[in-house]
C-alpha cells in the first residue's frame, strides 16, 4: 500500500502532473477500497484501531464461549499439558466443530496454551526415517528415569512402550536402577501380550533401548535373547532413536512425577500402575486420528480377526 500511495504522488515526466490514485490502482490492478481503508485506519488513534480478525463466520460460538468450553475440558482432563490439537479433537467429540487454527488462537489469547521450552540447535541426524511400526508387537522401547520419595529417597522408574500405538506395556519402580529391575516392564508386557516368560515366547519382537549400563549388561542382553527378543540399541547421543519411550516419560513426568508426592517406593509403584491404565485408556494419539492406545490395539485385533 505505501508503494501505491507513493506512486500516485509521483509526477509524470512528460506532463509534470501526479499520476493519481485512480490511474495507479487501475494499471496495477489494486483495489482503491483497500487503500482508502488503510488511510482511514491510519487516521485513527491507536486505541481506536480495531484488532485484525479473520473474515467469515465465527462458527458455533463466540471466542469467549469457545475459550470457556476449552477451559472446562482442560479442567476435566486427568492429564496436564494437552495442546490445541487434542482440545480440537475433544471439541469435535462434543459436536463443537471449528478449525484447529481457531482453537490455537483462542487458547493463546486466553493463556490456555502450555508454556514451551526453547530447544537447542541439532547437528546432522545419525539416521533418517521413522521408528514407528505398522502393528503392535513389532518393536518395544524401554527407558528409565528417576524421582524422589519423601521417606525412602531416590527411586528409579522403568517403562516399556509399544512403538505402534504408544501403549505403555510395562511400568515399574524400584529403589535401585540395576539390570534386574530394568527387566520388570519387559516381563510385564511379555506376560500380558505373549505366552508368558519362557524361552522364545517373544520371537520376532525388537527392543529399542539406549546404552545405559543396565540395558547393555550381560544379564539383560542374555535374558531378552532367551525370550527371543532382538536387541535394537539407539545411536549414541541420539535420543530421537528411542523417541517413543522418551515421549512417554515426558508425559509421565508432567502428569504424575512432577505433580504428586510419594512417601515410599511401593506407593509410587502402585500409582504408576494406575497411571498406566489411565494413559492407555484415555490418552489421545494424533497420529492415530485421536484414538487411545487401547482403541488402536482393539481396532488392529478386530482387523486380524476379520482377515482370519
Amino acid at each position: 500500500i505505501p508503494e501505491v500511495e507513493g506512486m500516485s504522488q509521483t509526477q509524470s515526466s512528460s506532463r509534470k502532473r501526479p499520476y493519481g490514485l485512480q490511474r495507479v490502482c487501475r494499471v496495477w490492478q489494486f483495489p482503491r477500497s483497500t487503500v482508502n481503508e488503510h488511510r482511514r485506519r491510519a487516521a485513527l488513534c491507536p486505541e481506536e484501531r480495531p484488532e485484525p480478525k479473520k473474515r467469515g463466520p465465527q462458527g458455533p460460538c463466540t471466542d469467549d464461549e469457545l475459550a470457556e468450553k476449552i477451559r472446562q475440558l482442560l479442567k476435566a482432563s486427568p492429564f496436564h499439558g494437552e495442546g490445541y490439537r487434542k482440545m480440537w479433537a475433544q471439541l469435535r467429540a462434543k459436536d463443537i466443530r471449528t478449525s484447529k487454527e481457531r482453537v490455537r488462537r483462542v487458547m493463546g489469547e486466553h493463556g490456555l496454551q502450555v508454556p514451551q521450552r526453547d530447544g537447542q540447535p541439532h547437528g546432522p541426524r545419525a539416521h533418517d526415517g521413522t521408528i514407528v511400526t505398522e502393528r503392535p508387537e513389532v518393536m518395544w522401547g524401554t527407558d528409565m528415569t528417576t524421582t524422589v520419595t519423601t521417606a525412602e529417597g531416590t527411586a528409579t522408574v522403568f517403562v516399556a512402550v509399544d512403538h505402534c500405538n504408544s501403549e505403555c506395556i510395562g511400568i515399574h519402580a524400584a529403589p535401585t536402577g540395576d539390570r534386574f529391575e530394568a527387566l520388570e516392564p519387559i516381563h510385564q508386557g511379555i506376560r500380558e501380550h505373549f505366552d508368558g516368560v519362557q524361552e522364545g515366547s517373544a520371537t520376532g519382537l525388537k527392543l529399542r533401548h539406549d546404552h545405559g549400563t543396565a540395558y547393555m549388561s550381560d544379564h539383560f542382553q542374555k535374558q531378552i535373547d532367551f525370550l527371543g527378543i532382538e536387541s535394537s540399541p539407539s545411536f549414541v547421543r541420539e535420543p530421537e532413536g528411542n523417541g517413543c519411550s522418551e515421549r512417554f516419560i515426558r508425559t509421565l513426568k508432567e502428569n504424575l512425577l512432577w505433580v504428586r508426592y510419594f512417601a515410599t517406593v511401593e506407593e509410587l509403584r502402585l500409582a504408576l500402575l494406575e497411571f498406566k491404565r489411565l494413559y492407555n485408556e484415555q490418552w489421545l494419539l494424533e497420529r492415530h486420528n485421536y484414538q487411545t492406545p487401547t482403541q488402536v490395539r482393539l481396532n488392529f485385533e478386530q482387523k486380524l480377526s476379520k482377515a482370519a
